[in-house]
């Protein structure tokens, strides 16, 4: 995964970093606390860019299984088609000899 794809949830992490310490400053003028909720904000984000380069590493994942899933579908649907004409010029075969041995 390329950061070029990270950039929005790297901005919006920031955003909600700089939001947390503006607001904890304001309010209470602790820095321990201001401290605290700047990693806790740090953390939360950090978990969502985890988790949305987890799904599309899933994504990717399904998309490839997919793909092998249809290819081997097509393959059994030739080997299938290769049987089933087999199993009929077998049948045809069968069919013509018991018409001949009839006729005779």
């Amino acid at each position: 995964m390329e950061i070029r794809e990270l950039i929005g949830d790297i901005i919006l992490t920031i955003v909600m970093v700089v939001s947390t310490v503006v607001l904890v400053m304001r309010f209470w003028q602790d820095l321990t606390i201001a401290v605290a909720a700047t990693l806790m904000m740090l953390s939360l984000g950090g978990l969502l860019i985890s988790l949305s380069m987890k799904i599309v590493s899933l994504e990717r994942s399904v998309a490839q299984r997919e793909r092998t899933m249809r290819v081997n579908m097509e393959e059994m649907g030739k080997t299938m088609s290769a049987r089933y004409d087999t199993t009929v010029s077998h049948i045809e075969e069968i069919v013509d000899g018991l018409s001949r041995r009839m006729y005779r």
